[in-house]
C-alpha cells in the first residue's frame, strides 16, 4: 500500500496525528524534498515514528518511478510530501501507475499555500489559475510570452493571480521575491503591454505557516529591493480590491 502523507506548511510538528500513526506503522518510509522548501528537521521526524526516512529525488518519482513502485508491491510504503500531496502534479502521475499496477494508495492531506494565501486577507475564490515563475536560464534568459499574457488575461478578468516563485532543489537555489520581480519587469520591458509595472500593486507572502510568516503589500518600486530573508516565498498580483481585502491589507502597507 502506498501512503502520501502531507508534511504540511513548515515543519514536523505539523505533520498529523494520522499521519505519523500510518508512517510508525509502515514498512518503509521515504521524503521529497524537491517540490518546495520545507524547514523540518528529518532526523527529529524519524525520532517521532522511530523509522529511518530514506530521502527521494525528482528522478525517483518520475523517471525511476516504476522502480520506486516495484518497491512499494506488498509493502506498506509512506512518502512524505511538502504542503499537501496532491498539490504537485507528480503525485497525481504516481497514484496513477500505483492503480495500473494494482497498489493500494492512501491520500493524508495537509495544509498547503493554496489555503494559506487567505491569511493576507485576498478572498481565496477570487484567485485563477497558478503561475510559476521560471529561473530565465531555464527558458533562454526571456520570462516566456506564453506567462506574460496568461497574468495579463487574468487581471482582465479580474482575477488575482498566485505566483509561485521557481525552485531548484539539486542546487539548494530558490527564488526570492527580488529575482521574482526583476524577470516580470523586464518581460514588461521586452513585451511593453502594461501587465507588470513599478507602480503595480503587489503582495509578498513568505514562511506560511511559520511563527513569523511575511505579508508586505505596497507598489513594486517600494519592494523591489526589499530583504525578505528566509524563503519560501509567494508574489500575489490582487484584482481590484474588495473593501474588505482592502482594509485587511492595508496593516501590512510597506509605507
Amino acid at each position: 500500500m502506498l501512503n502520501l502523507v502531507g508534511l504540511g506548511l513548515w515543519d514536523e510538528k505539523d505533520v498529523s496525528i494520522k499521519g505519523l500513526e500510518i508512517a510508525k506503522n509502515a514498512d518503509m518510509v521515504y521524503i521529497e524534498l524537491y517540490t518546495s522548501k520545507w524547514h523540518g528537521n528529518i532526523k527529529e521526524l524519524e525520532k517521532i515514528i522511530g523509522k529511518e526516512i530514506k530521502i527521494l529525488n525528482r528522478g525517483n518519482l518520475e523517471e525511476k518511478s516504476s522502480e520506486f513502485l516495484e518497491e512499494v508491491n506488498d509493502k506498506k510504503v509512506v512518502l512524505f510530501v511538502p504542503g499537501d500531496p496532491l498539490i504537485a502534479t507528480t503525485h497525481s502521475s504516481l497514484l496513477t501507475d500505483a492503480k495500473k499496477r494494482g497498489i493500494k494508495t492512501e491520500i493524508v492531506h495537509n495544509a498547503s499555500i493554496y489555503s494559506a494565501i487567505a491569511e493576507t486577507g485576498l478572498h481565496i475564490y477570487r484567485f485563477g489559475v497558478t503561475i510559476t515563475i521560471p529561473f530565465l536560464e531555464k527558458t533562454g534568459n526571456q520570462l516566456p510570452l506564453s506567462i506574460y499574457e496568461r497574468i495579463g488575461v487574468k487581471k482582465k478578468r479580474d482575477l488575482h493571480t498566485l505566483l509561485l516563485l521557481d525552485v531548484v532543489s539539486e542546487k539548494n537555489k530558490y527564488m526570492t521575491p527580488n529575482e521574482g520581480i526583476q524577470i516580470l519587469l523586464k518581460s514588461e520591458e521586452n513585451f511593453g503591454k502594461g501587465i507588470f509595472t513599478e507602480d503595480t500593486e503587489i503582495v509578498v507572502f513568505g514562511r506560511a505557516g511559520s511563527e513569523r510568516p511575511l505579508i508586505l503589500y505596497g507598489k513594486v518600486r517600494d519592494l523591489m529591493n526589499k530583504d525578505f530573508g528566509d524563503p519560501p516565498f509567494v508574489i500575489i498580483l490582487p484584482a481590484r480590491l474588495h473593501f474588505s481585502e482592502s482594509e485587511y491589507l492595508e496593516f501590512y502597507r510597506v509605507k
